[in-house]
């Protein structure tokens, strides 16, 4: 009788939750009430009535608008996917196909392969036991028909193909090293000192290294370095900067928690690499497949947590 009664009270918070997500994204109430074709003071009571279920502060009054508490933070994460499985659901039941199954085959560089496409195979497979994943980490972009592949990320611009492709995000590269690096080389205050280093490039920077200033990205410095060290992988890379190799310029979201833990430090962050448009192909040229849609979504999610 208590477990019935906990899975009902957590029932009818449901809507509460979706309601919270909408407003943490929009950043706004009145948005959200929009959006949602509620009152603004209806869709308050719903969040204020959620923080005294959850009893925490979800989201933080002020002047200027409104921000995400640390627990707001968390559980807009599990919002989002929770609003993407309700329109999951609502698509199956409009739908008269049967559930997906059988083997879906993608590819994808090393950069996101823990950080963001793992993840999100393992909630599709959540939603469609019947999937089996096949996935080809490479960092060489994979002809999808003649490799049998269902889908591939690809990071870059595109070449015309007879594929579909669709824009997932777009990342920077930032330059950085380790404490351990820090405390043999000195200070690195300019690109003269940048130049000097021990560098370790990414496997696509073996033509060299260039940098652009944030303030103005047209402004591109090529820089005439030495390369201390090489690796064919991107974890390799990111693994020998830690040990305190050299420096690295390297994809922002690869290595965004050692930064926030202090196993790197970003260097010179007045300059940053080059942009990267990042994609998902694939060869359906009708209407996708539920799966490949949704795995679309789950992908777009966690690369947008990845990013934060």
């Amino acid at each position: 009788m208590d477990a019935l009664f906990k899975i009902m009270n957590n029932l009818k918070v449901l809507p509460s939750l979706l309601i919270f997500a909408r407003v943490a994204k929009e950043q706004s109430f009145t948005q959200a009430a929009v959006q949602l074709s509620m009152s603004k003071s209806a869709v308050s009571q719903q969040v204020k009535r959620l923080e005294e279920h959850l009893g925490q502060q979800l989201l933080s009054r002020h002047t200027r608008g409104m921000s995400l508490t640390a627990a707001g933070r968390k559980l807009l994460d599990s919002c989002e996917l929770l609003e993407d499985q309700v329109d999951v659901v609502l698509q199956a039941v409009d739908s008269s196909k049967s559930a997906p199954s059988g083997v879906f085959a993608i590819t994808t560089p090393h950069s996101c392969e823990k950080a963001v496409v793992i993840p999100a195979l393992n909630q599709l497979c959540n939603e469609f036991p019947g999937i089996e994943p096949r996935v080809l980490v490479i960092d060489k972009k994979q002809d999808l028909i003649k490799n049998k592949l269902d889908v591939a990320i690809s990071f870059g611009d595109l070449k015309d193909s007879q594929y579909r492709a669709l824009p997932i995000t777009t990342v920077s590269e930032v330059i950085c090293t380790s404490q351990v690096y820090m405390r043999k080389s000195g200070p690195i205050n300019s690109l003269d000192d940048l130049v000097i280093q021990r560098w370790v490039p990414a496997p696509w920077q073996a033509s060299g290294i260039a940098v652009f200033d944030v303030a103005d990205n047209t402004k591109k410095h090529a820089l005439k370095v030495k390369f201390s060290a090489s690796s064919n992988t991107l974890p390799t890379t990111v693994e020998m900067i830690t040990q305190g190799m050299g420096v690295a310029l390297l994809p922002l979201f690869v290595v965004q928690t050692q930064l926030a833990t202090g196993q790197l430090v970003q260097l010179l962050p007045q300059y940053q690499g080059k942009q990267w448009p990042v994609y998902m192909v694939h060869r359906f040229q009708n209407d996708k497949p539920v799966h490949v849609a949704r795995f679309y979504e789950l992908v777009k999610h966690f690369f947008a947590k990845a990013c934060r």
